[in-house]
């Protein structure tokens, strides 16, 4: 009988209580609360671990990097624990034909049953010749790994979207996964890298429900990337008051002013760097004091530069077809100098009467 991920862990040195605490964890994580916890405990126990292919195409191996740096769940003491990573030719010990060895047992063994990772796109330029791994067209390697796999997922923005590499001119004619694979069900993982707790999070949910998490209209996670950057930054109030940074050196920046006018793509970004952060939850780019760059959207390399910004997110309250971010900071101090001057009238009334009421008094007497 295979042996189940619970068991995997205690060998390991594992306790019982940090098993426990690892459930709950990531269940509230996951945003699954108490009754997660329960359903990711119950998996554990009693579900073998699940055999995972890793290919690699046209990239730059960042989401590797990424995903072994996660620190929830701890990649070495659970991860690991969870997923059998059979054949994964940057990160395992093998190498030529003992990895690829390796590759053929699984993917015959677990027919059906395996999970395909998929880092990078796919280049079909010059038959597909700009990415050949073991000697094999990687597209060919992919079109027969993916045919007998379980479900699909597909890391970082390369393999989502196709990034960097299928950016103008595109001379490798690469495209994402979804235009070579099409009927197998895919949950994709963007970023560049993507953040390694939505790694370990994605992997988590499908190994203890047994399908994929809900994903979004563009095959996305909607627990991680259902919300804007924008929506949860710390620093959406001095947005929605018009203070912005002008420059880096500014005296904006050292107050920690929005970034939107330096290019900040937050306000169209959809990603959990806001809530989730890098390094075991230290920082994230906005916070280190440089605009979010929009990695985890399609096409963000032929969208200008990463400094430019677009003028037609505003504030709330800021609409028209004639305003634009540029004109907040005159509106806010307009509207400053309007309500100054309001309660400049309103003081003046007030002492107005405090001496008309005085002067009454005193006749009075």
């Amino acid at each position: 009988m295979a042996e189940t991920q619970y068991e995997a862990l205690r060998r390991q040195g594992v306790s019982r209580r940090s098993f426990l605490q690892f459930c709950s964890l990531t269940a509230a994580s996951l945003g699954l609360g108490s009754a997660g916890a329960k359903d990711i405990a119950q998996a554990m126990q009693t579900k073998p671990r699940v055999p995972v292919v890793w290919l690699h195409g046209l990239e730059c191996t960042c989401c590797s990097e990424s995903f072994i740096r996660s620190y929830h769940p701890i990649i070495k003491d659970v991860v690991l624990s969870m997923v059998s990573l059979d054949y994964d030719d940057t990160l395992m010990a093998a190498a030529g034909e003992q990895a690829e060895e390796a590759l053929e047992d699984t993917i015959t063994k677990y027919k059906g049953q395996y999970i395909l990772a998929v880092e990078g796109n796919v280049p079909l330029g010059n038959d597909g010749t700009f990415c050949v791994p073991s000697g094999q067209i990687f597209r060919d390697k992919l079109i027969r790994v993916a045919k007998d796999a379980k479900a699909v997922i597909g890391w970082g923005s390369c393999a989502a979207w196709g990034c960097i590499n299928t950016a103008k001119p595109n001379p490798t004619g690469s495209v994402p996964i979804t235009e070579v694979i099409s009927d197998k069900p895919i949950v994709l993982v963007p970023g560049c890298p993507p953040i390694p707790e939505v790694m370990t999070g994605v992997l988590t949910y499908i190994l203890t429900y047994d399908r994929l998490p809900p994903l979004d209209r563009q095959g996305r996670p909607k627990m991680f990337y259902g919300q804007r950057i924008h929506d949860k930054c710390y620093r959406r109030g001095h947005f929605d008051a018009g203070q912005f940074v002008e420059k880096f050196d500014d005296e904006g920046a050292k107050l920690g002013y929005c970034l939107y006018k330096m290019g900040c793509k937050g306000p169209t970004t959809y990603n959990s760097c806001s809530t989730l952060r890098w390094n075991e939850g230290l920082s994230w780019p906005v916070q280190s004091g440089h605009g979010c760059i929009g990695c985890s959207e399609a096409n963000f390399f032929d969208k200008g530069s990463f400094y430019d910004h677009e003028t037609t997110v505003l504030p709330p309250g800021w609409g028209g077809v004639e305003a634009t971010v540029d004109k907040v900071g005159l509106g806010v101090m307009a509207v400053v100098g309007v309500a100054a001057a309001a309660h400049i009238a309103a003081s003046a009334v007030v002492q107005a009467r405090a001496k008309g009421n005085n002067k009454h008094i005193g006749e009075g007497k």
